[in-house]
């Protein structure tokens, strides 16, 4: 029995296959459209369909994409909805461990909006971006 593959060689192909970075999402899959935030006298008004599409198909007809993180904060995402829901679950961490140091501090819209573009601009350094816009509003001292 004569081969050109080797035992070793076959086992080197399979590893190097899977050599350099892990890459999650490459081709956003199920994405959604359509976040409106208008800023007003006394606060922000945040818009938001809710359809879901697989594609060009629309499939999912209730794709929550508004976000409240706390009584002055919220966002809205559009692009890739696993994405959004990697970005909700973590800042909704966040906003439970603010609770827990119990030191009247929250999560403010500005400081929400500075980490998320740290958060963004790394991801995207790495050649491994979310596919994701975010609109982030709320009120700061007395103004939206």
């Amino acid at each position: 029995m004569s081969s050109n593959l080797s035992f070793d060689s076959f086992s080197t192909a399979i590893a190097g296959s899977h050599a350099g970075p892990k890459k999650l999402t490459q081709t956003p899959v199920t994405t959604g459209t359509s976040v409106l935030a208008v800023k007003f006298n006394g606060g922000v008004a945040f818009g938001a369909d809710t359809l879901g599409s697989y594609g060009s198909l629309a499939r999912f007809r209730n794709c929550e994409r508004l976000l409240k993180i706390n009584e002055s904060t919220m966002i809205g995402c559009m692009g890739d909805y696993a994405d959004f829901q990697h970005l909700k679950d973590i800042i909704e961490q966040m906003a439970i461990d603010d609770l827990c140091k119990d030191d009247n501090i929250t999560l403010s819209p500005r400081s929400l909006h500075s980490w998320l573009t740290r958060v963004l601009y790394n991801k995207r350094s790495k050649m491994d971006p979310l596919w994701t816009t975010v609109v982030v509003g709320g009120i700061e001292k007395g103004e939206g």
